[in-house]
């Protein structure tokens, strides 16, 4: 299925960089980061409604809705993911979803002729990872690999033959200074190494076959691993 002609409202919560687009067709009608870095619960809200209403527009002039759709930050991304079924259920609306790895490689170097590694913090230098290939119109994504959990020195182990991959994403800025010396590899420059929700707009315009979510109401982010209170849930439960 295409992307409906007509506004499409994009929500990011992979990170603490949050952010709302509103976007009609290759035009971006507003954009708003959120205010308060992390706290997604009390920002995200007010910014769609300011990125509706910067756009002109109101919340029935909407035809579908772009989400997010992890890993990263397990709050994060539940805030998003709910707000973003509640508002397709609400207006019963189409619903698509990217990774937040793919939109800030999408974002940061879309036009690069080589294969592009987007990393998000995963505490403990642990990241989540993914490396996606672009085509020259940027009209076709391949996924290298990923997403996946792994730890930096096993990523860093996998490039130190043959060309390294262009890094982006917050752990790429993270751990710049290693990646650098290690590798030797190219690191995006620091206002391209977030996800941006108008990267999910272009993205839903470029390939909306492969975000297009079936069912709404059952669909949940990729979380790759399970949180940190279900891992030590799980723990307790072995232990008896």
């Amino acid at each position: 299925m295409t992307l409906p002609e007509g506004p499409v409202l994009a929500l990011e919560t992979s990170t603490s960089a949050g952010s709302v687009a509103v976007g009609d067709g290759d035009r971006l009608l507003a954009e708003v980061v959120l205010s308060v870095a992390g706290q997604h619960s009390r920002a995200l809200m007010p910014a769609i409604d300011a990125a509706v209403r910067w756009a002109g527009l109101s919340p029935g002039d909407l035809k579908g809705v772009v989400v997010g759709g992890g890993p990263g930050s397990f709050t994060g991304l539940r805030i998003g993911a709910a707000a973003a079924k509640g508002i397709v259920h609400a207006l019963d609306l189409p619903l698509w979803s990217y990774s937040g790895l793919l939109a800030t490689a999408a974002g940061g170097a879309a036009g690069s002729d080589r294969t592009v590694c987007a990393l998000f913090d995963a505490r403990r230098r642990d990241v989540y990872a993914a490396s996606y290939r672009f085509s020259a119109g940027a009209e076709a994504v391949e996924v290298v690999s990923g997403p996946e959990a792994v730890t930096l020195d096993e990523l860093l182990d996998r490039y130190r033959v043959g060309e390294p991959p262009l890094f982006t994403g917050e752990a790429a800025l993270l751990y710049r200074e290693e990646i650098r010396r290690v590798l030797r590899a190219p690191v995006v420059p620091t206002h391209l190494a977030v996800p941006r929700a108008s990267s999910l707009l272009w993205l839903a315009g470029a390939v909306p076959e492969t975000g297009r979510v079936k069912d709404p109401g059952t669909w949940e982010p990729e979380y790759v691993r399970a949180s940190g209170a279900e891992r030590i849930a799980a723990q307790r439960e072995l232990s008896g």
